[in-house]
């Protein structure tokens, strides 16, 4: 593993448990079906080879909500709980890339918001820095899509951070084709 650069892991658990909530199950996720954020570091980990620090950012209004926050840092997570008007994690997570852009460092954004394209676009556009989105490709903002020399993690097939497979509609190559997943 080397030691010099790190890969930074920006989750916006807010969106990802949305967007898993609204466009894929279509309700609230059970606790079983919420990724496994271990998973994720992992991921990321092995992915490109370097030392991770994953960066857990939540809005939170009055009180902290301990038990996750306490498994998030179990996980090797630093839980960034944030509170004030607007989109705070948004705004958090914006500023953290914007921190990042004078570091040696890679970065992974768990996330399927628009927002964040002006952000990504400066970093993926600096040389020799690796960029990553993570999420649901069929619900990435079509601009954090095309930005150029960004890699795609999908968080489901590629990560395999769900404990079972999700309802999700997604082009199959011929090879991995199983009849028995459809009668």
């Amino acid at each position: 593993m080397t030691e010099e650069r790190t890969t930074y892991l920006l989750v916006d658990g807010e969106n990802i448990d949305a967007t898993l909530g609204v466009s894929v199950l279509g309700r609230r996720p059970q606790p079983d079906e919420r990724p496994r954020w271990n998973k994720l570091l992992h991921h990321a980990e092995m992915s490109w080879q370097q030392s991770v620090k994953g960066l857990f950012f939540l809005a939170v209004e009055d009180s902290l909500p301990s038990g996750f926050v306490q498994a998030l840092i179990a996980m090797g997570y630093k839980p960034v709980p944030l509170r004030g008007e607007g989109k705070v994690v948004d705004i958090a997570i914006q500023r953290t890339a914007e921190a990042l852009l004078t570091r040696p460092a890679d970065v992974m954004l768990v996330s399927h918001d628009k927002d964040f394209v002006p952000q990504m676009e400066d970093l993926a556009a600096t040389a020799g820095r690796r960029t990553a989105l993570v999420g649901f490709r069929e619900f990435m903002a079509a601009d954090l899509q095309d930005i150029p020399g960004i890699e795609f993690h999908d968080l489901e097939y590629d990560v395999a951070a769900f404990t079972s497979r999700l309802p999700r509609v997604r082009i199959i190559n011929i090879d991995e084709f199983d009849p028995l997943e459809f009668i």
